[in-house]
C-alpha cells in the first residue's frame, strides 16, 4: 500500500480527532513556549497532523497526495527497499526542521500556536519541483498551470516576504524552510538532479 495514503489518511484521522477533543488539540498543537520551557519536543511532530479546519486539511492532503505519490516513486528508485522508510523520514524531519525557526522565534510566547503539515508537505512539494521543474502547478484560482520551477520562486519570495512581516496566522516560516529542507535534503542523496534541473529549465520556452 502506498506510504504516501498512509500518511494522508493519519493525518485526516487525526485531525478530525482533534477537532472534536480540544485536549488532544491542546496536548499536541506546536507551541514553542512548552517545546522550550517543558521539554515537549513531541509536539515539533504531533502538530504535523493536525489542522485548523476542512480547508486546511484538503489543500495540505491534496499537495501531498499529488506529489508525495512522485517522490515516492522517486525514493524507490533511488533507496531501493528503504524507500518507504527515507519517505516517512523525509516528511516527518521536513515538519520538524519547519518548525524549529518557529520555535526559536515564539519561545517566549505562551500564547503562541502553529499547525499543520505544511512544513513536510513543502519539502515533498519542492523535492519534486527539483526533479519536474517544467512540470506545470495549478492552482484553485488560476486556471492555466504554472512551471513548477517559477511556483517554487514565487512561493518562496512570498512566504519569505510574508513571514518578516509577522502578519496574519498563517506560518508562512514553516512553509519557507519546510521547502529550502526539501531542497537541500535532495541535492545531499542525489547531487546530479542540481545540473539536471537547471538543464530543464535551460531549454524552456514560454511559447
Amino acid at each position: 500500500m502506498s506510504i504516501t495514503l498512509i500518511i494522508v489518511a493519519i493525518t485526516v484521522i487525526v485531525s478530525i480527532m482533534a477537532w472534536n477533543n480540544y485536549s488532544l488539540m491542546d496536548r499536541w498543537v506546536m507551541n514553542p513556549y512548552d517545546v522550550a520551557k517543558k521539554g515537549q519536543y513531541y509536539r515539533l511532530v504531533t502538530s504535523g497532523f493536525l489542522h485548523a479546519d476542512w480547508g486546511h486539511l484538503i489543500f495540505n492532503m491534496m499537495s501531498l497526495f499529488f506529489f508525495g505519490g512522485f517522490i515516492e516513486q522517486l525514493f524507490g528508485l533511488l533507496f531501493g527497499a528503504s524507500g518507504p522508510i527515507y519517505l516517512i523520514g523525509f516528511y516527518l524531519v521536513g515538519i520538524i526542521v519547519s518548525d524549529i525557526p518557529t520555535l526559536i522565534k515564539h519561545r517566549n510566547d505562551r500564547s503562541y500556536n502553529s499547525l499543520g503539515a505544511s512544513g513536510g508537505v513543502s519539502a515533498i512539494l519542492f523535492a519534486a519541483i527539483l526533479f519536474r521543474p517544467l512540470t506545470p502547478i495549478y492552482l484553485f484560482f488560476i486556471p492555466i498551470g504554472i512551471p513548477g520551477f517559477i511556483f517554487g520562486a514565487l512561493y518562496l519570495t512570498y512566504s519569505y516576504y510574508e513571514a518578516r512581516r509577522g502578519m496574519g496566522t498563517v506560518n508562512h516560516d514553516a512553509h519557507f524552510y519546510g521547502a529550502l529542507f526539501g531542497v537541500l535534503f535532495m541535492i545531499v542523496v542525489y547531487p546530479p538532479v542540481l545540473p539536471q534541473f537547471f538543464d530543464q529549465i535551460a531549454g524552456w520556452r514560454l511559447f
